[in-house]
């Protein structure tokens, strides 16, 4: 697959240090000293600092407002420095318009009870919220912004900045994974003992299967469904034998809570969390602006937005931005906001969580869009119309997702087979090496809430997306199907088409051209940034990282919350991915139901023959329905399929396992059927084994409905603490259905890897002997 360079060493620069990858000692990461403050220490700086801005108000004011006026201009030939005032400039200059609009209101000529009725009582406050956070953000001596800065660039807050980061180039896992998986094989075997009812003694660690768990997209209902589901794991103790926790969107917001101070590893504890602070709308001002203007929580919000936009001249601050802080403000806020913690604002931080094997390693997913036709430029005056039309048909074929990962140790592309340290991301690298800035030093880590904005980020999908989205809406309306024909055949185009633009972060991958392999885009090697947005664009459950060669995933638990999740089949999307890849073992046709092929042939039929009246059509109708509900028994019969596991739907939970026997045509390898009896997982050639949690509506939890009940939509943002309690039940309720099964499953598996590892030692045992008595001679002949 490509260029494959030995793996690179990542250097401490100041400390002349060496972390290198291939070592198969366990990884000691440089010391990262304690970054939260102590309560009277920050709460005397806070003071300080806000008694200094009211002495010097007049003249902030003053100074604010002439920055205000306008943006300069940048010219070509300016410095790294003056560039940088700039790009900061324009920044605080939005505020500054913000404030100015809203000031320009006089509320007092607008009658009370005109005012009170058109606009709400916390409108009122606004400016003077403005007002705070401009005086905060005007890197004043003494201000917020400007004290951000210095702790930027300061070794015991961030020892990071002091660290040499190169881009590693290898298809393997790194080092510090490795050093992970060795460490969780301890745990996971003690874990499997207790889960399985076994003794600890019998349990060898080589029959331990790796179990990965990974949760879908869906905002906030896949984070409380997806809560509620680990949670059930928990308590029962599957969640102790897993090894590897994977997330897009809202799941990814889960693994961040999870692995943090507000969650502490402990599902019951974040779903008290979560109820107290998911009542009120991420969006609402008041509340968004308290936090962002009142000590401590201020700091701890904007401190990574100061950061980028200081460090990196050329960064953007859109709408993703906004949104993680607004997400950043309702979710790693806990009860009471004062207990905030520095620690919780980096991934790599969640090293202390995993790197003894106590935890399973979150996965972390984003996607980039690749279209081609968006970065040729061709004009129409230098090229014949048919040249311009073969590069959009070419571009049509083109255009895909590239998927990365981001792990507490890592941040890494599989098509590109290349990777950074997760403490490096943020920072600017050119021809595979770290650039530096300011006193000979490197950004700090990219803050966890600018994160956090673009892991969920659905907004910035394709108007194909957008369609999707809203079809099951539009299903209703009069003239639906041909309005749904015509936009199905510019499909191609749709996909193309982005409204809002993804948040970008620096490419480390940049001039690699001679170091990655010959399939990566010419974009990736020349673009100063890389344009990255919700993984859920391309498949709504994290599969494709946990089938990474080196991870070694035998059993992949599945937990669906997306919406219309028998429509979007996500689990059959990554057919196409394991054929790719030359995945084996990979349970090709998993996933809902696709329409079954027969009945497809035999409406063609119908068509064909042209019956001449609705009863003729009727009796062939009702003719193939007699001999299909035939041919199920039959197939009921041979392949012992349960009652439930007919073509038309999947239960609460599903199990496939796929084959990794080598197929000698070129044909469709046969759809893999659900698997009922545990024998079916002990085959020789039984590949992996997947476990489906659809989020179905349950029969004994009544009035929920994630189809139907409006307050799990994708796009609501409020859940009061009952609706929270309803969606954990409903949760509950279907992982009790499949627990046994699962159970039941799992232990197929260890027993498979029990009897293979039995059988080869037996089988060495006797090739020890044949060559002793080779060597010794037969003392009997």
């Amino acid at each position: 697959m490509g260029l494959a360079v030995g793996p690179l060493a990542y250097t401490t620069g100041t400390l002349g240090k060496t972390l290198h990858n291939d070592s198969k000692d366990d990884i000691k990461w440089p010391h990262t000293r304690a970054i939260v403050t102590e309560r009277k220490h920050g709460e005397s700086a806070c003071t300080t600092r806000l008694e200094s801005n009211e002495r010097k108000e007049a003249e902030l004011r003053k100074q604010i407002s002439r920055q205000s006026l306008q943006s300069p201009e940048v010219h070509p030939d300016a410095t790294l420095k003056e560039r940088d005032r700039t790009a900061w400039a324009s920044f605080t200059t939005g505020i500054n318009d913000a404030r100015a609009s809203i000031s320009s209101i006089e509320w007092g000529s607008i009658g009370d009870n005109i005012a009170d009725f058109i606009l709400p009582n916390w409108a009122k406050l606004l400016p003077g919220y403005i007002i705070k956070l401009q005086k905060e953000m005007s890197m004043a001596p003494g201000s917020l912004a400007d004290l951000i800065w210095d702790e930027a660039h300061n070794a015991d807050i961030n020892p990071e900045i002091e660290w040499d980061a190169t881009v590693r180039v290898s298809n393997e896992i790194c080092a510090e994974e490795k050093s992970f998986v060795r460490h969780r094989k301890e745990h996971t075997t003690k874990a499997l003992a207790r889960y399985l009812d076994l003794p600890e003694k019998d349990v060898h660690p080589d029959d331990v299967p790796t179990i990965a768990i990974c949760g879908s997209g869906g905002g906030l209902r896949a984070l409380v469904a997806g809560t509620g589901s680990y949670l059930c794991a928990q308590e029962t103790g599957l969640f102790d034998c897993v090894t590897y926790t994977a997330g897009v969107s809202g799941s990814c917001w889960l693994q961040t809570l999870y692995n943090s101070t507000i969650g502490a590893q402990n599902y019951a504890r974040l779903i008290e969390h979560l109820k107290s602070r998911l009542g009120v709308h991420i969006a609402f001002p008041p509340t968004a602006l308290s936090l962002l203007t009142s000590a401590p929580t201020d700091k701890f919000l904007i401190s990574g937005f100061v950061e980028k936009l200081k460090g990196d001249i050329d960064a953007d601050f859109g709408l993703v931005d906004i949104y993680g802080l607004l997400l950043g403000a309702r979710l790693l806020v806990p009860r009471g906001e004062l207990g905030v913690d520095d620690r919780d604002l980096k991934v790599s931080n969640q090293r202390t969580y995993v790197q003894g094997g106590q935890n399973p390693l979150p996965i972390y997913t984003v996607i980039r869009h690749e279209i081609p036709v968006e970065r040729e430029k061709i004009e129409a005056k230098d090229c014949q119309s048919k040249t311009v039309e073969d590069t959009k048909e070419k571009a049509k074929r083109e255009a895909w997702f590239q998927w990365f990962e981001l792990t507490p140790y890592e941040f890494w592309c599989e098509e590109l087979e290349a990777g950074i340290p997760t403490w490096s991301v943020g920072r600017t690298f050119e021809n595979g090496r770290s650039k530096y800035g300011e006193q000979g030093l490197g950004l700090p880590e990219l803050r966890t809430p600018l994160l956090m904005g673009i892991w969920g980020s659905a907004f910035c999908a394709t108007l194909s997306h957008y369609y999707k989205e809203i079809r099951p809406i539009l299903k209703g309306l009069a003239g639906f199907s041909g309005i749904d024909g015509l936009i199905e055949e510019r499909d191609e185009d749709l996909i193309k088409l982005h409204p809002i633009d993804a948040a970008s972060i620096p490419n480390c991958f940049l001039g690699m051209g001679n170091q990655l392999p010959p399939t990566c885009p010419a974009s990736v090697l020349s673009a100063s940034h890389l344009k990255l947005m919700d993984a859920g664009m391309s498949n709504n459950l994290p599969i494709y990282p946990l089938l990474r060669p080196g991870r070694e995933v035998e059993i992949l638990i599945a937990f669906d919350a997306s919406a219309d999740i028998k429509n979007q089949n996500w689990l059959s999307v990554a057919d196409g991915y394991a054929r790719q890849r030359g995945f084996k073992g990979w349970p090709v046709g998993a996933g809902w139901p696709k329409p079954d092929s027969q009945h497809s042939q035999v409406v063609a039929e119908l068509d064909t023959a042209q019956a001449t009246s609705p009863q003729e059509a009727s009796a062939k109708v009702a003719e193939v329905r007699d001999s299909q509900q035939a041919t199920g028994k039959e197939l009921e019969n041979s392949v012992r399929v349960s009652k439930d596991a007919n073509i038309e739907d999947l239960g609460f939970c599903n199990v496939w396992v796929g084959s990794t026997s080598e197929r000698k045509s070129t044909e469709e390898p046969p759809q893999s059927k659900r698997v009922t009896e545990g024998w079916e997982l002990m085959g020789p050639d039984a590949g992996l084994t997947v476990i489906y949690f659809p989020f179905l509506p349950n029969p004994k939890v009544e009035g929920v409905d994630p189809s139907t009940s409006d307050f799990m939509s994708t796009w609501n943002f409020i859940y009061t603490p009952e609706e929270i309690d309803k969606v954990v039940a409903l949760a509950r309720a279907n992982f009790e259905q499949g627990q046994d099964q699962t159970k039941r499953a799992v232990r197929a598996v260890y027993e498979r890897k029990k009897k293979r590892r039995e059988e080869l030692e037996e089988r060495q045992s006797q090739r020890r002997w044949r060559k002793k008595i080779l060597m010794d001679g037969d003392h009997f002949s």
